[in-house]
C-alpha cells in the first residue's frame, strides 16, 4: 500500500490541516463530523486578496541575520513549503498558518510606488533592499502580475543594490534587468535547493520547480554575470542531510560561487504542521526525523534562541556542519558572497529643483 493511500492527502498542497490562530477567539472544530454536509478541509482553489500596504521596507537587526531590509510584495505563498517559518505571520492577517497560508494569498500592488518613496526619503543611505525576507517573490502569482519585475525596475532606476531570494524559475523572466544590475555589481541571488529527489520534494515543496531546474536557473544567471549563492535551507536532519554534497556538489558545477546553510527550526504553529506533515508523508521515520530536530534544538522542536536557532547545536548539528564545510571546501572553494556597490546610488530627493 502506497504511503498516501493510507490517509486522505491533499495534493499540492503542503500543510495538511489549518492550525488554530490564537488571536482569534473563535474557531471551527470537528467535534460532530458527521453533522457535516462537505469535508471541512478540501483542496481549493487559491484566493487572493489585496492590501493597501502603508509601508513596504521591513526593517530587522538581528544577532542572526544582521540589519536586513526587506521588501514582501506577497503575504502567503502558494508554493505550500511545510517548513516555511513565514507561516506564522499569516496569523496577523486573521488567517491559519496551515492550508490558508498556502491558498490565501496577500497582494500589495502599490509595492513599487512604496519602494520609491523610501528611497526618496531625505536622510536615505543606501542599503542592500533584499527580496523577499519572508515569502518568495517570485510565487506563481507573480508571472501574472509582476510586481517583483517592477520593484526592479525602481532599483535599477536609483541604482540601490538588491539580493534576491527564490526557488523559482520566474526569476528568468526578468534576466535582462538583473543583467544590467549584475554589470553594476548591485545585485546577488540565493536560490534554495532543499533537495534533489523528486519523490521528497513534492511532499516537502509541492508547488515549487524540481531541483534540476533550479539547478538550471543558477547556470542561466551565472552565465549573464550574476553572482549566485546556493542556499540548502532547512537542512532537515534524517531527511535531507544526506544531499549535502551533492547539492553543493551540482550547485558548483552550474556556477555557484557560495553556499549557505541553515538548521530547520518549528517555531509557533509550524511545529504542529510540520509533525502531522511527517507522520502523514513519511510515517516509517517520522519519530527519528523529529527526534532529531529535538537534539539540534535543546530538546526543543521550537528555538527562538539566537545563535542557535538557525544553525543548532549538539552532535547531530556538529556532524552537519562539519559535512557542509567539507562539500564546500571540495566544490567551491573559498565561499564568500559578493560585497555590492553602495556608491552609485542616484539621489531623487537632491535632484529636485526649487521654485524659488
Amino acid at each position: 500500500m502506497n504511503e498516501e493511500d493510507k490517509f486522505d492527502y491533499l495534493k499540492g498542497r503542503g500543510s495538511q490541516l489549518n492550525t488554530l490562530n490564537k488571536f482569534l477567539s473563535n474557531k471551527y472544530v470537528q467535534d460532530h463530523i458527521e453533522g457535516l454536509d462537505e469535508p471541512m478541509l478540501e483542496n481549493s482553489a487559491t484566493q487572493f486578496y489585496e492590501e493597501s500596504a502603508k509601508q513596504i521596507v521591513s526593517e530587522t537587526h538581528s544577532p542572526d541575520l544582521g540589519d536586513m531590509y526587506a521588501v514582501n510584495p506577497y503575504q502567503g505563498c502558494e508554493h505550500g513549503c511545510i517548513y516555511c517559518y513565514a507561516r506564522n505571520s499569516h496569523e496577523y492577517y486573521g488567517f491559519s498558518a496551515g492550508l490558508d497560508f498556502e491558498r490565501k494569498i496577500i497582494l500589495k500592488r502599490n509595492a513599487p510606488e512604496l519602494l520609491e518613496q523610501y528611497l526618496n526619503r531625505k536622510n536615505y543611505v543606501p542599503v542592500t533592499i533584499e527580496l523577499s525576507g519572508n515569502t518568495d517573490c517570485y510565487q506563481p502569482i507573480e508571472r501574472k502580475l509582476g510586481i517583483t519585475r517592477e520593484l526592479l525596475k525602481v532599483l535599477l532606476k536609483y541604482r540601490n543594490p538588491v539580493s534576491l531570494i527564490t526557488k523559482n524559475n520566474l526569476i528568468l523572466r526578468d534576466l535582462d534587468l538583473l543583467t544590467d544590475l549584475g554589470k553594476m555589481n548591485l545585485v546577488k541571488v540565493n536560490i534554495s535547493i532543499t533537495t534533489l529527489d523528486e519523490q521528497i520534494r513534492q511532499k516537502l515543496e509541492p508547488r515549487t520547480v524540481t531541483g534540476a531546474g533550479r539547478l538550471n536557473v543558477i547556470q542561466k544567471l551565472s552565465n549573464s554575470g550574476i553572482p549566485v549563492r546556493v542556499m540548502i535551507a532547512p537542512i532537515i536532519p534524517g531527511l535531507n542531510s544526506n544531499e549535502i554534497p551533492e547539492i553543493i556538489k551540482a550547485a558548483a558545477g552550474k556556477g555557484a560561487t557560495s553556499a549557505l546553510f541553515t538548521l530547520i527550526r518549528l517555531n509557533g504553529s509550524v511545529a504542529e504542521i510540520f509533525t502531522d506533515w511527517i507522520h502523514k508523508a513519511f510515517p516509517d521515520r517520522a519519530e527519528k526525523i523529529l527526534n532529531q530536530i529535538r537534539e539540534c534544538h535543546g530538546g526543543y522542536l521550537n528555538d527562538s534562541q539566537f545563535g542557535r536557532r538557525m544553525k543548532g547545536d549538539g552532535h547531530v548539528a556538529e556532524a552537519i556542519h562539519q559535512l557542509f564545510n567539507l562539500s564546500v571546501n571540495r566544490y567551491i572553494g573559498q565561499n564568500k558572497a559578493p560585497q555590492l556597490d553602495h556608491t552609485l546610488f542616484i539621489p531623487k530627493y537632491g535632484q529636485q529643483t526649487s521654485l524659488f
